[in-house]
């Protein structure tokens, strides 16, 4: 890959230029936030508030801290790229890639529309985090043709993460690893992992699926991407660190200037990883909160220089006396120790429905003290479509002064069976509860026809009516419900008879039972034309539902009368 200018380098001129671009980008970093180790930040509870081991969607992984180069694009622009296209190689995006980000736009676009999250804020995390899946090598759906892993995370110059997923992400069964071209941990991908491709997958090496979770991860705590600094704490949060963040701002600033679409598989790959012991140490600008635009006295300039603030002397100490720094006071979080159930109750509801309980957790202390102010995090895991209200499979609540979280509704899917809730402290690890909601099926006590028309047919020849009923519920509509036809042998014995009429398959066959049938949003069912072979007689159509509803039609096949 060709050199360009301003991009990291071994060598002290263009890590003089580097340090020089990312220190421009400081203005915007947001107010509040303190440098605490080299490199590393301290956002608040936001920032480390995701629950995965490292406090962040990467578990603070390696990253490429190649720069974008210093000169806009110069080429015309292409079409649905939003500005210029340049002829370097490095404004490239691959053009599945370059989809699955703009696709994740316009999904939050909806969803979150409160976000206002940018393509192009993915596309630079993509840059950073695995230069764009490698470059585009991705197969047709979008799925990387080999899984992309950070290090493992054991502690030796990385976060130390115990396996959480079994090896099922990463293939390690001793630690986690960053996976994919977003690089989630898998703690982190068992909630905010989504199905960007609507294939019913969730996987972290599918750039659509994994460009939509970022989306989310990046959008909750409704934060708002127009707003710098909660842009600036949504990225610190992905991955917790002054130089990420200052090199995502700067292929932010680069992509919204103007990029263009490339071939799969042609995109440039970077160079230089964050854990490189050879790179040099690129110097960025101390992270200040923005200057404070009121004077300080009235009749002051607040565009003249601040003065210097003068540094307190210390306090003289006794000989053989070690100082005390002053202790960090608690935080609410700090004290919780457990959360208990709050009197959800049993959670049931019918497929389709919204569950009539609500579920509501307790933070408490290790005495059992109730904890206000605490963020709660609720999250659907199991082989469910169940959302809560608004279509979201995590929510974060914060407790009142009682210490309760009340979760949004949960709102039933089509699938039936059990499911958990999961409940977990934001920020920290402690003891959680679970809670097991079931869906159950739509159901059906009644049926009836709605004509009351006599049925039959001459051998060899076909019904004239179709058979059609309405399945109702304690009285009400039953839409949705499951059904069964069956041309039952006689009163006493429901099983398939072996002549008589019968129902034609999509290739014309005969059958005689149909099964998986529901009825629409009316409660009605209509089933397919009915004929005859050659035998006489009066024969049975058994009709049940789920919920025990059953009919019995009478069908007549007779010679016509001379």
């Amino acid at each position: 890959m060709a050199a360009h200018f301003g991009r990291l380098r071994k060598g002290a001129a263009t890590t003089a230029v580097a340090a020089a671009a990312v220190a421009a980008l400081s203005a915007s970093q947001a107010p509040g936030v303190t440098a605490d180790d080299p490199g590393r930040q301290a956002t608040g509870s936001e920032a480390s508030a995701d629950g995965s081991g490292g406090g962040t969607a990467t578990g603070n992984s390696p990253y490429y801290k190649d720069l974008p180069p210093l000169n806009s694009p110069t080429a015309k622009p292409s079409p649905d790229t939003g500005g210029g296209t340049g002829t370097d190689s490095e404004s490239g995006i691959p053009a599945t890639v370059l989809d699955a980000y703009k696709k994740a736009e316009a999904s939050l676009r909806k969803s979150k529309p409160g976000c206002n999250l940018p393509w192009q804020l993915l596309a630079a995390i993509g840059k950073v985090e695995s230069g764009h899946a490698r470059g585009g090598r991705l197969d047709a759906s979008g799925t990387t043709y080999s899984p992309i892993l950070g290090p493992v995370l054991n502690g030796q110059g990385f976060a130390n993460i115990s396996d959480t997923d079994n090896g099922a992400y990463d293939g390690d069964t001793r630690h986690d690893r960053a996976v994919g071209p977003m690089q989630f941990i898998p703690s982190t991908w068992e909630w905010a992992g989504r199905d960007g491709n609507g294939d019913g997958v969730r996987n972290p090496n599918n750039i659509y699926d994994a460009a939509l979770a970022a989306g989310h991860y990046l959008c909750r705590f409704d934060h708002d991407m127009s707003v710098q600094s909660e842009m600036n704490a949504s990225i610190l949060s992905y991955n917790n660190s002054s130089e990420y963040l200052h090199t995502v701002l700067s292929w932010l600033d680069s992509y919204r200037k103007g990029t263009h679409e490339v071939p799969d598989g042609t995109g440039p790959l970077p160079e230089h990883r964050s854990d490189d012991p050879s790179l040099p140490v690129v110097p960025t600008a101390p992270l200040t909160p923005h200057p404070d635009p009121k004077p300080d006295k009235p009749g002051t300039d607040p565009s003249s220089p601040a003065k210097p603030p003068t540094t307190p002397s210390k306090p003289p100490t006794t000989p053989g006396t070690p100082s005390t720094p002053p202790s960090t006071p608690a935080t609410p979080t700090d004290t919780v120790d457990h959360l208990e159930d709050a009197g959800t109750g049993k959670l049931t509801a019918t497929a389709g429905d919204t569950f009539a309980k609500r579920i509501s957790t307790r933070a408490e202390t290790k005495s059992g003290s109730a904890v206000a102010k605490v963020r709660v995090r609720f999250t659907i895991v199991g082989d469910t479509d169940a959302t809560f209200a608004g279509g979201e499979s995590v929510a974060t609540v914060v407790t009142d002064g009682a210490g309760k979280a009340t979760a949004p509704a949960l709102v039933a899917g089509e699938k039936t069976g059990d499911f958990t809730v999961r409940t977990a402290v934001v920020g920290r690890s402690v003891t959680g509860v679970d809670y097991r909601a079931t869906v159950t099926a739509r159901q059906a006590d009644a049926l009836a026809r709605t004509a009351d028309t006599a049925l039959t047919c001459v051998p060899g020849g076909e019904f004239a009516d179709q058979v059609e009923v309405k399945a109702t519920y304690k009285g009400a509509v039953a839409k949705g419900v499951e059904a069964t036809a069956t041309l039952v042998t006689s009163a006493e014995d429901a099983t398939a008879n072996d002549k008589g009429p019968y129902f034609k398959d999509a290739d014309g066959k005969t059958v005689r039972t149909l099964a998986g049938l529901k009825t629409d949003a009316n409660g009605l069912l209509k089933l397919p034309k009915l004929y005859a072979d050659d035998t006489a007689g009066t024969f049975l159509l058994r009709i049940t539902t789920t919920g025990g509803a059953t009919l019995t039609v009478e069908l007549k096949v007779a010679a016509a009368a001379s």
